[in-house]
């Protein structure tokens, strides 16, 4: 229950960051990058860089062509939260995942989830159970044998190692 509670509040503190941040048009806090998901069953890797804080996802997959995707990272105003989301923004995605892993450097994981569908045109955002992917203090990747293959977004929150004066 308490990490329930924790969990709340760390999403809760990161969306006000990230209204706070949106309102006063502060581009050096947030960055989103467009980036297209490969099929074909080789092994990509795509990063983004917020200040001395990274986000790099790592994935391979199989079916279709090409699909659009989003990389966000962010940090908090009082720099205590570093955030990486990557998804498809059209929702669900069409491709057979064969394998997913964010990482994020500089930063220890507090809170982590993955998806198979979001919340666009009317349809709900649709969690992975979590058995599907193992979450350790700088990853989230799939777990073999559990994940059932499909993925449309990840999102990973991080307190970040602060250097005091």
């Amino acid at each position: 229950m308490a990490r329930d509670h924790h969990i709340y509040y760390c999403i809760k503190l990161l969306l006000v960051c990230a209204l706070l941040t949106a309102a006063r048009g502060t581009a050096d806090r947030t960055k989103t990058l467009d980036f297209d998901v490969k099929p074909g069953g080789v092994v990509h890797t795509f990063s983004a860089k917020m200040k001395k804080y990274e986000c790099t996802f790592t994935y391979a997959s199989q079916g279709g062509t090409n699909e659009q995707w989003q990389m966000s990272v962010g940090l908090s105003d009082d720099n205590k939260l570093f955030s990486c989301s990557v998804w498809r923004p059209q929702g669900k995605s069409y491709l057979f995942f064969t394998q997913f892993k964010a990482e994020i450097k500089g930063a220890k994981i507090e809170y982590a989830t993955a998806f198979s569908q979001t919340a666009v045109g009317g349809h709900k955002d649709v969690a992975l159970k979590e058995e599907e992917y193992i979450v350790s203090e700088s990853t989230v990747a799939h777990r073999d044998g559990k994940f059932h293959s499909e993925l449309s977004k990840l999102t990973v929150i991080g307190r970040t190692r602060h250097d005091e004066l």
